[in-house]
């Protein structure tokens, strides 16, 4: 291991852990060069830099396990502050620019504070041109690039001893870095999207920022980490045992062949928990071939006259007892070794959460490469049971959109990474019955002003954006809706649109309390 001691302008200290032994650098070079001459003098080493105020407060005794395989990069921000500022979500809506600062959670927002990456990875990304000269700009730069490579990026506040906002010095964001920043990693629409968002939520118009921005040139992509080896040291498998939840509704053709494919698998569950709804009040299972065959694992079988898969997948989540369960649906199909190489990735990865690939048929695979994930499949997903402990399917979201967005949220915010798998294949059939038998009414149908976007739209942003992350999305939401809609007079259609959009708000509200209420008297 090589520390990198410095002071944000120079480096301090630069040192072996394994021999004490200083090691010789070029004091004229910036930090961010220095540490990718490091890497290159020392290809085998994980890297650690750290500012001098918390260099005795580093805890080398997590390092092992918080690098436990060589695709990670992770930092911690002691004061939660960024060379980025929080204003990046105006473009950027998903999870990684909201880091709490509790937990190990998933983001391309590095700190110079403290923080390491393996040699290999800076050595592979030599070529990407990076001249950035600030070490966090440098960092963050780094993971922006590599995160949809396959890099694994991390917050992780193990990293230190000290309580969190202790000894920290306030950092300054500019504006015309987060220009500057947005410039280099996304499309020249959105450096033109966050000067909007600037004039319309902050009365602000910083135009040098953004002309100043104009000549710099996006960052090239080409990073390739295939030929970095992945083999993780946490040994997160204790038992390959595995439970199966399945929520189901008027499809046991479908489901049967689900239970089919499951019974073919290479390692079987060791129980398959089905929840079937039946909103008939004297309907019966339809399931007799849970019971007519012979199947060779548990069949756990609930039936309820409740409908809604948010119900469903909680109380089949109370019948879990496997040390893994799968997330399923009752209209997919896959092959019988999907549980065999769900293990062999937890095992490799050391994640305890995956989301499995998941095509329709005829559907064309695009993405190719494991990386992390904003999103969460509930009905394609793979997770240690004990997280069901903290997180259940919020009933808030009952007969709307974002339960399952809710649900990976909740996994992220206990430390807890969604990995994409692009190497397990399930189709998704969309099997066209089932499903709800009769149309479910919204508590806001009648309405004269019609909320936009969908109340469970806006409460999982209540619940998981920050103020600038929500409107960016306003910002989003109003300019790509424009033009299906028949109003274009645009200050007309901003009116309407603000009444839609606070109509939303309202009833997020109340659907949030009254699910609150209902779960305090229950």
């Amino acid at each position: 291991m090589i520390i990198l001691v410095h002071d944000n302008q120079k480096v301090v200290k630069l040192y072996s852990s394994n021999t004490s032994q200083k090691v010789d650098y070029d004091r004229k070079k910036s930090l961010t060069n220095i540490l990718f001459d490091v890497a290159e003098l020392f290809p085998e080493e994980l890297v650690i830099w750290v500012c001098r105020d918390y260099e005795e407060s580093v805890d080398f005794e997590c390092l092992d396990s918080v690098f436990h395989h060589r695709l990670i990069m992770a930092s911690y921000s002691v004061s939660g502050k960024y060379a980025i500022s929080k204003r990046i979500g105006y473009v950027e809506q998903k999870p990684y620019t909201n880091v709490p600062s509790t937990v190990c959670f998933p983001t391309w927002l590095m700190s110079s504070d403290v923080g390491g990456v393996h040699a290999e990875i800076l050595n592979e990304i030599k070529g990407s041109e990076h001249k950035e000269t600030n070490l966090e700009l440098a960092l963050t730069s780094l993971a922006k690039q590599a995160m949809p490579k396959g890099l694994l990026c991390y917050s992780e506040p193990a990293l230190l001893k000290i309580p969190n906002g202790q000894m920290f010095k306030e950092k300054m964001a500019s504006t015309y870095q987060l220009f500057k920043f947005v410039k280099q990693h996304y499309k020249f629409a959105w450096t033109m999207n966050l000067l909007a968002c600037f004039i319309l939520f902050e009365n602000k118009l910083p135009l040098l920022s953004f002309f100043k921005s104009l000549f710099v040139r996006a960052l090239p992509q080409e990073i390739d980490l295939s030929r970095i080896d992945v083999r993780s040291r946490r040994k997160e498998i204790q038992k390959k045992e595995i439970d199966v939840i399945i929520p189901t509704l008027g499809r046991e053709e479908c489901l049967y062949d689900v239970l089919k494919d499951l019974s073919n698998q290479s390692v079987l569950p060791k129980n398959v928990i089905i929840v079937e709804q039946n909103p008939e009040v004297d309907s019966k299972t339809g399931l007799h071939y849970l019971t007519n065959e012979n199947w060779p694992f548990e069949i756990k079988h609930h039936f309820t006259h409740q409908t809604g898969a948010c119900n469903a997948r909680n109380i089949a989540i109370g019948l879990v007892e496997s040390e893994w369960s799968f997330l399923a649906d009752d209209d997919i199909r896959f092959e019988s070794d999907l549980i065999e190489k769900a293990f062999e990735v937890l095992d490799k990865y050391g994640d305890n959460a995956l989301n499995l690939l998941c095509l329709q048929p005829n559907e064309k695979q695009s993405y190719f490469l494991t990386t992390q994930t904003d999103i969460f499949g509930s009905g394609t997903s793979i997770m240690k049971s004990s997280l069901f402990k903290e997180v259940d399917f919020d009933m808030a979201f009952e007969f709307g959109f974002g339960e399952d967005s809710d649900f990976g949220m909740q996994i992220r915010k206990q430390g807890t990474d969604v990995l994409f798998i692009p190497d397990i294949k399930i189709i998704h059939l969309k099997a066209p019955i089932g499903g709800f038998r009769t149309k479910v009414k919204k508590q806001w149908e009648n309405e004269i002003v019609q909320p936009k976007p969908s109340p469970t739209i806006m409460l999982f942003a209540k619940k998981h954006f920050n103020k600038y992350q929500v409107n960016g999305y306003k910002y989003v939401l109003f300019v790509k809706f424009y033009k299906n809609q028949g109003i274009k007079y645009p200050w007309r259609y901003v009116k309407q649109m603000n009444k839609q959009w606070n109509s939303s708000m309202m009833w997020a509200q109340k659907i949030q309390l009254k699910n609150e209420t209902f779960m305090t008297k229950g």
